[in-house]
């Protein structure tokens, strides 16, 4: 029992996955890149303004399936630096400020499009 959950306010999979998939009552949310959903171009200026479209991103797939950011109870943060980890977790405190999930940051050699971060998670109902 699975439910495929795809936003048009999130960016379209670039590969053969989709944006989440919803099993009885979790939801694994695919990893998020700052892709802006209407036009398609990389959010890149900033890292404040990249991490913000990703969790924007991530905010809509998970309103698609019925759910907020209070949902999520684990993160996976990818960086291509982790020299960018403060910067990055100051804006993600902004979306989890309150029951923040558990998480993972972690330095890859590199990442989607060449972005600078990648978030996925996991929510429940």
């Amino acid at each position: 029992m699975k439910k495929i959950i795809n936003s048009n306010q999130a960016p379209a999979p670039i590969g053969p996955y989709s944006q989440a998939v919803l099993a009885k009552s979790v939801l694994y949310c695919s990893g998020q890149i700052a892709m802006d959903p209407k036009s398609g171009a990389l959010i890149t200026e900033t890292l404040e303004k990249e991490t913000d479209q990703v969790l924007r991103n991530l905010g809509a797939v998970l309103i698609e399936a019925g759910m907020n950011y209070s949902n999520v109870v684990k993160c996976s943060i990818f960086l291509s630096s982790m020299n960018d980890f403060a910067a990055v977790n100051e804006i993600y405190g902004k979306y989890f400020s309150e029951f923040p999930p558990a998480r993972e940051t972690v330095e890859v050699s590199k990442l989607p499009k060449g972005v600078n971060v990648e978030i996925s998670a996991i929510a429940v109902r």
